[in-house]
């Protein structure tokens, strides 16, 4: 039950605050008479003043609620960092699907957009970040489920080396138009190789992860 009660307190207040930061993109859009297809090139300070600094706070505060969440959800600090990602990625995906039911963008999930801007622009097609969370729910589940089952996941040096790695290179694919895109240009070529090697490394990692802690006794794992 406590796993359940978790779940569904994180997923509805996920779900919720995607529609939340999907309201505030068009009405920022709105604001700035500009519609979805017309991120690239990004506007400089001359047409947006300083809403680029205010941008780069809210996505930090939405960082921060999502942790937070997750902090409040688990006990431990495994299953905090499970409901942390179960949380990045329903909020993430519900982001996308908020858009596309009030303006239908994006129209297809090969899609660009701008991802982050923090510390400098991420870019991609929407079926990238959309992956991404789509891996954080489903491992992310399963880890606070074996954990509230005294199955804590076991990660060691190694493993934790790989996902962090593996991670570290997914943000590089998504990196990699950062310049021509601080210079005023088009994104070009997204690396989907160099995408798909971090998720390789990443979920490996994490299953390894599981598997360590589905094999654990209840007991030994208290």
């Amino acid at each position: 039950m406590r796993f359940r009660s978790a779940a569904l307190t994180v997923i509805v207040f996920a779900v919720a605050m995607a529609f939340m930061e999907s309201a505030v993109v068009i009405y920022l859009q709105r604001a700035l008479a500009i519609t979805p297809d017309q991120l690239f090139p990004l506007r400089g300070p001359e047409v947006v003043g300083n809403l680029t600094s205010i941008e780069v706070g809210r996505e930090a505060a939405t960082l921060l609620m999502l942790v937070a969440v997750g902090f409040l959800a688990g006990r431990r600090w495994v299953d905090r960092l499970a409901w942390t990602a179960v949380a990045f990625g329903v909020w993430d995906i519900g982001y996308y699907v908020w858009l596309w039911v009030f303006v239908g963008w994006p129209p297809s999930p090969g899609t660009w957009d701008v991802l982050f801007l923090i510390p400098l622009p991420w870019t991609g097609p929407v079926w990238a970040p959309m992956a991404v969370s789509a891996a954080l729910i489903g491992f992310g589940l399963r880890a606070a489920h074996l954990t509230a089952a005294g199955r804590p996941p076991r990660v060691g040096r190694a493993v934790c080396g790989a996902g962090l790695g593996g991670g570290a290179i997914v943000v590089l694919s998504f990196l990699a138009n950062a310049q021509a895109i601080l210079e005023g240009g088009l994104p070009g070529w997204y690396p989907w190789p160099v995408f798909w090697l971090g998720m390789a490394t990443a979920l490996s990692a994490a299953v390894v992860a599981m598997r360590s802690g589905a094999g654990n006794s209840p007991k030994t794992a208290a």
